[in-house]
């Protein structure tokens, strides 16, 4: 006879209210990213996964720009990185360059990986604060090897031992993402995952009030049991079927469109990207290996389409490789991400502008949230409240991020740039900031994808210096601290002279038939910052 402890209850469990069918909704980075996971989770079971998508349809395809923890996505899909910066026009993003965001003819520097070293426990950015108020004048590129490559156009992999001067070295990349897409649906076709060529037009309700078929506009239907709506902006499964409603952040964040274009390549293909404040807004600038992403984020109250094209085009450092295209949206998210059987994923749950690069991460963040409370057909309802909650405190966090980047500025007698800096703050980040204004501490939340040091660079660059800074520096003696400092720097600065440019390894990397490749060390990701 088996004996169980009491109060332990075997679990009870039917195969049967396993999901069996998948249907995806849209493809393009989203649903294809969607397709290669659950194709690579599910490769040995035999639940039937299907994209739906209508090659008449274009994709919005603004997000070109990733930060590090792509790499943890790519190893996931058990993608070989080398063969998919190949495939892909890929480039390497050691940070992101702001011009005029605080006054027109200022710019710094939001960098991946650390800055400094851990002085007795205290991060090295309170030391720095100190530094300054000492008088020293070392800038923040002495100390932090990705803004010290950057500054040069260079790049490197970081030892496979993790040991850099100045800390951690981390990374991300620019890449097509059309060509991204391509590559995922030819590694999800790989998996098993089946493609529909047609378009789906709207979606029948079952008894539960939950997706029931797909209608598509070629008379046939498709039934799943789990849905996941990548049909972009319009939401056709989560909105106009499921009516989830949406949260229009747009008090906040005013920009309302994008003007987007491909120019020529321009040598050097820098290993970051630009990013350019405007009157109305701020323009991006994306080297991929064969040419330049660039575009116009702007608030439509503030300029007409016309201009916008006209600004972005005139600002061109090469020749336009097509004509500039508008995209219209709704700074925001869904009210509901995950409604009874359908997920929504990438464009369909919400837009925040790509001003750091998250709308692909948020695209990845989804899917792993999906893993860690995926459902079986009975969709636990609590399920899908721990996700829905999860989801809106990143969207969040992610939006009082992109705050900081406006609300600071000293553009004073520019129309937009006057609004975004009298608007009412979100109490989370009117709280955090009062902190750093006090004594320049940012106190994150584990699992925050923006961790203390991105808030640093970010506050720091947009001219918020701290009245006070942590007394617990005070306790080293700073003889010693400035000691540590000058072999950070010289290391740091050494380092940067020995790299090849960026070109150079780009081009070593890339090259066909070279099997002398370098090894690709992957940086170890705990948060953007960090």
């Amino acid at each position: 006879m088996t004996v169980r402890p009491l109060g332990v209850r075997k679990p009870v469990m039917s195969e049967t209210q396993h999901i069996r069918k998948i249907a995806i909704v849209g493809g393009g980075t989203a649903g294809w990213s969607a397709a290669c996971l659950l194709g690579r989770i599910f490769a040995r079971d035999d639940t039937e996964i299907t994209l739906i998508e209508s090659s008449a349809i274009p994709t919005v395809g603004v997000g070109e720009a990733t930060i590090p923890p792509i790499f943890e996505f790519l190893q996931l899909l058990e993608i070989d990185p080398v063969d998919f910066v190949r495939e892909t026009q890929s480039t390497f993003k050691l940070a992101i360059e702001f011009r005029d965001w605080l006054k027109v003819g200022h710019s710094y520097w939001h960098p991946f990986g650390n800055f400094g070293l851990t002085i007795d426990r205290r991060p090295f950015h309170h030391y720095w604060w100190k530094n300054q108020a000492e008088g020293h004048d070392e800038s923040v590129a002495d100390f932090c090897p990705s803004i010290a490559l950057a500054e040069k156009n260079k790049f490197l992999f970081p030892p496979a031992d993790g040991q850099f001067p100045g800390g951690a070295l981390s990374y991300a990349l620019h890449f097509d993402a059309g060509l991204v897409a391509k590559y995922l649906r030819q590694v999800s076709e790989g998996l098993g995952v089946t493609r529909l060529d047609r378009k789906v037009q709207s979606a029948t309700l079952n008894d539960r009030g939950h997706i029931g078929e797909l209608l598509c506009d070629d008379g046939s239907r498709v039934a799943a049991d789990l849905y996941i709506d990548c049909s972009g902006f319009h939401g056709l499964l989560i909105e106009q079927s499921l009516n989830a409603g949406y949260q229009d952040w747009t008090n906040w964040l005013p920009c309302d469109r994008a003007v987007a274009v491909q120019s020529e390549a321009v040598l050097p293909r820098t290993p970051y990207t630009i990013s350019t404040a405007r009157e109305a807004g701020w323009q991006w600038r994306i080297p991929l290996q064969n040419r330049v992403g660039n575009g116009y984020v702007y608030s439509s109250a503030f300029i007409s389409d016309a201009d916008a094209q006209d600004r972005l085009v005139r600002s061109l450092d090469g020749k336009a490789l097509a004509d500039p295209r508008v995209i219209g949206f709704t700074a925001g998210h869904r009210k509901k991400f995950w409604d009874g059987n359908c997920v929504s994923i990438g464009l369909s749950a919400g837009f925040l502008e790509p001003l750091e690069s998250t709308s692909i991460h948020l695209i990845v963040t989804g899917l792993n949230r999906l893993l860690d409370y995926f459902p079986d057909r009975n969709f636990d309802p609590s399920l899908q409240a721990a996700y829905n909650r999860e989801t809106l405190t990143e969207y969040e966090h992610i939006r009082d991020f992109l705050l900081l980047h406006y609300y600071p500025n000293q553009r004073v007698g520019e129309p937009f740039w006057d609004q975004v800096r009298h608007a009412p703050l979100p109490d989370s980040l009117a709280t955090k900031m009062e902190m750093f204004r006090k004594n320049g501490r940012i106190i994150s939340r584990r699992r925050e994808l923006f961790h203390d040091l991105s808030w640093f660079f970010v506050a720091r660059g947009m001219g918020i210096t701290p009245e006070n800074y942590d007394p617990l520096v005070d306790i080293p003696d700073f003889a010693d601290v400035r000691d540590v400092m000058g072999q950070v720097g010289d290391a740091v600065g050494r380092l940067a002279d020995a790299a090849p440019t960026h070109d150079q390894f780009l081009d070593a990397l890339i090259t066909p038939g070279n099997h002398r490749r370098p090894a690709f060390h992957a940086p170890s990701i705990s948060g953007f910052g960090r």
